[in-house]
């Protein structure tokens, strides 16, 4: 099993969203979060005066996949997320050692 985690725009989130559910992952955990990488924010103007946007806006989507699926969902995101733009975002693949659902107790790839 494997947990991946993406950082995106947030005006991807419905297009990945949309992917990963017809492609067959049932669940995804989304956070707003805010971050910056190689762009290093922006600079704006607001009533005359310049500031800069060090933190810009991104969303964490994070889901649980059987390994089966991994290559998948990495291409899914990667051509759902794609602007060309800097700051597109990044995808984390991390070994996922067990999966726990509370209400009935199953465990493992039944979990999922």
């Amino acid at each position: 099993m494997k947990f991946v985690t993406a950082i995106l725009k947030p005006f991807k989130l419905d297009d990945v969203r949309e992917a990963l559910s017809d492609v067959g992952v049932s669940g995804i955990t989304v956070t707003e979060v805010k971050g910056f990488g190689r762009q290093k924010g922006h600079t704006e103007l607001y009533r005359g005066a310049e500031y800069v946007v060090d933190f810009l806006p991104k969303v964490k989507l994070e889901v649980a996949v059987t390994d089966d699926q991994l290559d998948t969902v990495i291409e899914v995101i990667t051509k759902r997320a794609n602007t060309g733009k800097i700051g597109d975002g990044k995808i984390f693949v991390f070994d996922l050692a067990q999966v726990i659902r509370i209400r009935t107790g199953e465990t493992g790839l039944d979990a999922l």
